[in-house]
This record gives structure tokens, C-alpha cells and sequence, in this order.
């Protein structure tokens, strides 16, 4: 595999996923958001496998995905991160949903929605924001405070040019965003029932 298959994956766009669900020829849907997340909205027939577990149980979860496989996200970014995941183990098929759930969303296709949260990017948004803006009013009584906004500023900018987020992973282990527990004999036991 080529470096650039491994940094681009193939993607499936809103309108075609659909047709596909519609016409009854639905691909394995995993959606590797957070738990909190995934009750909050989620395309029907998604399966909830939060990126960690992925990452961490992929070999086990290779066996029960042959068929073909859309992983799902909020905008793209950790469905990406799922499908290199994945792809080095060799798993043909697998797709990421080009622009995630606000693209899914965007084209008012129909979510199974449940307990309203905010996502995790609104919640590093907050979090960063709130620690800059602390950090540059503290700086008046405290000039070293000054450090942790740039300090948060250089945290954003490596999260952007590497696509991952230490904050955002942090964030995702609150009670808040953990919703239903979401382990892998569950998911498995899911996987193995609804195989075709």
C-alpha cells in the first residue's frame, strides 16, 4: 500500500451511502465517535465502535468485518484515523463517510437521535477558548500566564497539522461523553448476530 492510499481513504458521499441503504445493499456501518456522541445522533443501522476501541481491538474486529465497511465520524478526521487502522491489517472494502454526520445531516437523511450533547469539537472549543481567555485576563495580575495561551495555541496548531487532538481525546473520557458503555465483547456480539 502506497503512502498516499494511507493518507487518503477511500470515501462514499452522503447521497450515494443513502442510495445504497435504500436500495437494501447497506455496507457495515461503524461510527468510531464517542459513545455520548453516537446516542446523541446516528445514521440507523450504525454500530457504535469509539476509535480507541478500534484502535486498540482491531485485530478482533478484523474477523468479523469482510464485507464492506463505511466508517463514520463527525466531519471525516477519526474515521480516517480508523481506516489506516484497519487498512494495515489488510482489510479490502472499507470507505469513510466524506464529511461525516454534518454531512450525512446536511442532506436530511434520516438519524436516530436520543439524549442532545454537545460534540466533542464544540466541547475543545469551549475548554481552548476558555484557557486562552483566562490565561490572557490573568496575565494582568500573573505576566507568566500569558504562556498557557500560547502554549494552548501551539496545542491547537499541532492537533491541526497532525489531525489528532490530545484535548479532544482527553475530553472524550469524561463521564459526560462516555454514554452507554460501548465494549468490545458487545460490539463483537452485535457484529456476529446481524452478519449476513
Amino acid at each position: 500500500m502506497s503512502a498516499s492510499e494511507t493518507t487518503r481513504p477511500a470515501t462514499l458521499d452522503a447521497a450515494a451511502l443513502r442510495e445504497l441503504i435504500d436500495s437494501g445493499r447497506s455496507p457495515r456501518l461503524l461510527d468510531v465517535r464517542t459513545p455520548a456522541e453516537f446516542e446523541t445522533a446516528h445514521i440507523p443501522g450504525a454500530y457504535n465502535v469509539p476509535l480507541d476501541l478500534l484502535k486498540e481491538h482491531r485485530a478482533e474486529l478484523r474477523d468479523h468485518l469482510d464485507e464492506e465497511v463505511v466508517l463514520i465520524c463527525r466531519s471525516g478526521a477519526r474515521a480516517g484515523q480508523a481506516h489506516q487502522a484497519l487498512a494495515e491489517l489488510g482489510l479490502p472494502n472499507l470507505k469513510v463517510l466524506d464529511g461525516g454526520m454534518l454531512a450525512w445531516q446536511a442532506t436530511n437523511a434520516p438519524i436516530k437521535q436520543g439524549r442532545q450533547r454537545w460534540d466533542l469539537e464544540r466541547q475543545v472549543r469551549l475548554v481552548a477558548g476558555s484557557i486562552v481567555l483566562l490565561s490572557v485576563l490573568g496575565s494582568v495580575l500573573a505576566p507568566g500566564l500569558k504562556w498557557v495561551a500560547g502554549f494552548i495555541g501551539a496545542g491547537l496548531t499541532f492537533a491541526a497539522v497532525t489531525n489528532t487532538c490530545a484535548m479532544g481525546m482527553l475530553l472524550s473520557k469524561l463521564p459526560y461523553n462516555r454514554g452507554a458503555s460501548c465494549d468490545l465483547d458487545t460490539i463483537v456480539g452485535h457484529l456476529r448476530d446481524t452478519r449476513p
